[in-house]
């Protein structure tokens, strides 16, 4: 379970000024988050809208925790529930790291259309591109993730460029964190009710339990 500090605003910001791609001003750094459109944030789901339960996940594409849900857990939740109609699946993503908030940028880069598909690379591949100490290299590997999942040179580059679109990041998260108590990941809210990480096991029995099974 990672139990990190929180990227804020301001620190987006200063970090992608550092970043090998384009960022805010110093004075728009300090621009309080409420103040921030987010209304190009979209919100990142699977499953029916109508769906009986509705779970959020809370995760970092830099946790471990994380990338072991997706590679264990996850496929059984998206058989079992998602696709059988009985589950809305909520990805909310959180910032401990500026390396986790570009790659959220990749993932957001292709659209609704491919953000899951771009998601399941992230983490298929995180010890790979997580495994430079040099932030270049980490960018390049994600350019490469970027490039895998049918991203043009060109849309990557306008993508991670978007320092204003990172600022608008930084804020939804920071609101959604806030909403919903949330200081770890991975961290799900099935239906209301907040958890913190599990096995499959208890968390299919909490949404049997939630369908009345």
């Amino acid at each position: 379970m990672q139990r990190r500090q929180f990227l804020s605003a301001g620190a987006c910001a200063s970090v992608l000024v550092a970043a090998p791609f384009g960022g805010a001003s110093a004075q728009e750094s300090t621009q309080n988050a409420t103040e921030i459109d987010t209304s190009r944030v979209l919100e990142m789901a699977l499953g029916a809208e109508d769906a009986p339960v509705t779970m959020i996940e809370y995760a970092s594409f830099t946790c471990p925790h994380c990338q072991s849900f997706h590679e264990n857990a996850f496929p059984s939740l998206k058989a079992e529930y998602i696709d059988a109609g009985k589950l809305r699946f909520i990805y909310r993503e959180v910032y401990f790291d500026r390396y986790g908030l570009w790659a959220g940028m990749v993932a957001r880069c292709g659209g609704p259309e491919k953000y899951f598909a771009i998601v399941d690379i992230l983490y298929e591949r995180q010890r790979e591109w997580l495994a430079s100490s040099d932030p270049a290299e980490i960018a390049d590997n994600l350019r490469t993730i970027g490039r895998v999942a049918g991203l043009s040179e060109d849309a990557l580059e306008a993508c991670l460029a978007d320092g204003d679109l990172a600022q608008e990041m930084v804020a939804v998260y920071q609101k959604n964190a806030l909403a919903d108590d949330i200081n770890s990941t991975p961290s799900f809210v099935i239906d209301g009710q907040k958890y913190q990480n599990m096995n499959y096991a208890d968390m299919s029995a909490i949404i049997d339990a939630r369908l009345g099974g």
